[in-house]
């Protein structure tokens, strides 16, 4: 709130300001244009939250999995093969891991980006190393926050520049656990990987693959024929936006087409990924890709008539049905909410339904994304959406740990009965 945080003849009240902090730290919405109303000052609070915000949920959501694992006295392999407790010295191994893998990814996703603002947008060094330092941390934090009051449209047929955004992004939606066993593989002595990947990472790679996938045919195949988003595109730039789309909708928030002009039938589409999200103890919001699938092998083993859901020659335990069920249907609950309070507050109509709740969603998923409507709510509005974003940051992270660490044994049964169910 600052007056030097603004640029002259700009003004910052305490709503604004609120809401650009929880965005800036969540990872959610921006209110007002990131490089229009604040000057350099207000740009470097912005970035310094962001980095913090990405930081912190990465080393927090680790720490938490760490415990849980430790708790349970489950094989982790995430930070090492053995298992391990929340020691001093596992602290400080999660800690400079997640330190060390920001700082590189970030670095190198922002080198790119200087030298191609640089050379293929004519900006100045400096300006171009700033750019490049800024949406390299906002691409790996999921935060979606932009120099440009178009966000990245102005570089939908920038490959050099879309392409390293987006890897920055799908990287920080795997997950420290998951970034962390990748970095241990190594190549076998025929060529295999000698280290096996854990039943986490190999979900989360496998089930963030075929979500990216579905996503971009999606996005392609509906707005092909738009002329307000792909429509007016060449086939390239259509699969290179439609591929950035499908990436960004379920992690950063970053968009290279008008989110407001797409088909309905996308933007429900959309809803489906901002919902799910990306891996746990990552950068990006959402239930998780874990939990999504684990309902998935629940569902199939149900249709099936088996007893037990399995997954990739691994049998899921009935407490990680239980929690996984938990976390998505609060996740549906909060979202149902939201819409409920959004609407009721800003009094739209019918046709606005589809708009209020992908706000709601990308809100919770802490995304980014919206259809243009995120200025124009009332205080009660941008105060729900405040609320959405701070709950769906922590929220999942927090439930799905105290969901484990308070697991006990009842020491008795009740008699069994089954109410008609469908």
């Amino acid at each position: 709130m600052l007056p030097a945080a603004t640029e002259p003849g700009r003004d910052t009240d305490v709503l604004t300001a609120l809401f650009t902090s929880t965005g800036a730290v969540s990872g959610g919405l921006p209110l007002v244009g990131t490089g229009s109303h604040w000057s350099a000052f207000g740009e470097g609070v912005v970035l310094a939250l962001i980095q913090i915000g990405g930081f912190g949920i990465m080393t927090l959501a680790s720490l938490l999995s760490l415990l849980v694992s430790g708790r349970l006295r489950l094989r982790t392999q995430l930070a090492t093969q053995a298992e391990m407790s929340l020691s001093v010295g596992g602290i400080r191994r999660v800690v400079l891991g997640v330190a060390g893998i920001t700082l590189a990814i970030e670095l190198a996703t922002a080198a790119v980006l200087t030298v191609r603002f640089h050379i293929g947008h004519g900006l100045t060094a400096g300006n171009a190393v700033y750019h490049g330092i800024f949406y390299g941390i906002s691409a790996f934090s999921n935060a979606g926050f932009g120099l440009r009051d178009d966000n990245l449209v102005g570089y939908a047929h920038d490959p050099w520049v879309v392409l390293p955004i987006a890897a920055a992004c799908v990287l920080g939606a795997l997950g420290f656990p998951v970034l962390f066993e990748l970095l241990r593989s190594r190549p076998g002595a025929r060529g295999g990987i000698r280290y096996r990947w854990s039943l986490h990472t190999r979900l989360t790679l496998l089930t963030s693959a075929v979500l990216l996938a579905v996503g971009t045919v999606m996005t392609c195949a509906l707005e092909w024929s738009n002329p307000r988003t792909l429509g007016s595109l060449e086939w390239g730039d259509k699969l290179l936006d439609g591929f950035f789309t499908a990436a960004s909708s379920r992690t950063a928030g970053f968009n290279t087409v008008d989110t407001g002009a797409m088909e309905p039938a996308t933007l429900l589409g959309l809803c489906v990924l901002m919902f799910i999200g990306g891996g746990s103890a990552g950068t990006a919001g959402g239930i998780k890709v874990t939990t999504f699938a684990v309902l998935g092998a629940a569902i199939l083993a149900e249709i099936r008539g088996r007893t037990d859901a399995d997954i990739m020659g691994r049998r899921l335990s009935a407490a990680t049905l239980r929690q996984a069920l938990t976390v998505a249907l609060l996740g549906v609950g909060l979202v149902m909410a939201g819409t409920l309070v959004l609407l009721a507050v800003t009094r739209e109509r019918a046709d606005a339904v589809l708009a209020i709740l992908f706000e709601a969603v990308s809100a919770f998923g802490t995304v980014g994304l919206s259809t243009g409507i995120t200025g124009n709510l009332p205080a009660a509005g941008q105060l729900t959406v405040i609320v959405m974003m701070f709950v769906g940051r922590v929220g999942p992270i927090t439930l799905a740990s105290a969901l484990a660490l308070r697991q006990r044994d009842r020491r008795y049964t009740l008699p069994e009965e089954r109410p008609v169910i469908g």
